[in-house]
């Protein structure tokens, strides 16, 4: 019941940020949940042994929004620029930090650790924001959510209910073969049903003033929604949908080598920020890159 009722809350507030929030505001929600969810990560590497430079991970983490806020009036190249001149000096600055620690054999795998953050939670919550800003980037965040969301929602039921045959039982021992298959089974029918019907989503979603409606755009010249083809909408949401199992893995498998059950208990029901967001880590990227290609399929006539 705490699941579910925590969902409940959440999920409107998140959508209504998807719609309504200028950047600013997106991108400040964005990098509280961010660095949240590098305190979880840097006590899961704390429990392994390591010492993470708390302080720099949370800096770098947070530099990345401030680059795009930045940088998002002087067009993508020196977005990229920034981004990429932080990922070059993070490990010499995190290594000028170990100079300082007395025991310099447990310094460098601590800045390990915490370069780790960056690629592993900074940059694919920054791609949620980048996502969001494309033209009707709307469309490409909700189908994401709906690859993960969905995907997340029918292996737990159908898992408990249906489970015989356990996926990754060293991994994670409650995540079953039938679980996974329904994930994507699910994702992908709800992800084709909303690629179909975008244009009247659109359209309620114009009346109620969430988003441009049909007739703005048309006006101000900004491409009109389109019916993307379903086989496209189904191999989209199977990729997300397959790297946010993947994601969940991974962090599963990080927990179970620090012995730890939940990254956190901040959402009641859902354990920490970490939990509930690792398999978006890895859909994001992986969504990133397939709208990128193909998102001109949902925002043409």
């Amino acid at each position: 019941m705490k699941r579910i009722v925590t969902a409940a809350i959440l999920i409107p507030l998140v959508l209504l940020a998807v719609f309504r929030a200028p950047l600013w505001l997106f991108l400040l929600i964005t990098v509280v949940v961010a660095l949240a969810a590098a305190v979880e990560y840097l006590s899961i590497t704390e429990a392994y042994g390591f010492e993470p430079f708390r302080l720099l991970t949370y800096i770098f983490t947070a530099a990345l929004f401030l680059v795009y806020y930045f940088a998002q009036d002087h067009g993508g190249g020196t977005l990229l620029a920034g981004v990429l001149l932080l990922f070059l000096f993070a490990p010499f600055l995190l290594m000028i930090a170990t100079m300082a620690r007395e025991d310099l054999k447990a310094a460098l795998p601590g800045a390990a650790m915490s370069y780790l953050a960056i690629p592993y939670i900074g940059l694919p919550l920054l791609l949620l924001a980048v996502l969001r800003e494309f033209s009707r980037g709307w469309i490409f965040v909700l189908f994401t959510f709906f690859a993960v969301w969905i995907g997340d929602t029918a292996a737990m039921y159908v898992g408990k209910s249906m489970g015989r045959h356990k996926l990754a039982p060293r991994i994670s021992p409650g995540k079953t073969v039938e679980g996974a298959v329904a994930s994507l089974v699910f994702s992908v029918a709800v992800c084709c049903l909303f690629a179909h019907y975008v244009p009247e989503i659109a359209s309620a979603l114009g009346s109620a003033h969430l988003v441009e409606s049909q007739r703005e755009s048309l006006l101000f010249d900004v491409p009109a929604y389109s019916r993307a083809p379903l086989w496209l909408a189904a191999l989209l949401a199977a990729a997300i949908n397959i790297a946010a199992q993947v994601g969940d893995l991974i962090e599963s498998a990080l927990k179970r080598g620090a012995g730890v059950k939940d990254s956190g208990t901040i959402l009641p029901g859902h354990g920490g920020i970490l939990d509930r967001i690792d398999a978006l880590l890895l859909a994001l990227p992986v969504a990133f890159i397939l709208f990128l290609a193909f998102g001109h399929k949902f925002v043409q006539g």
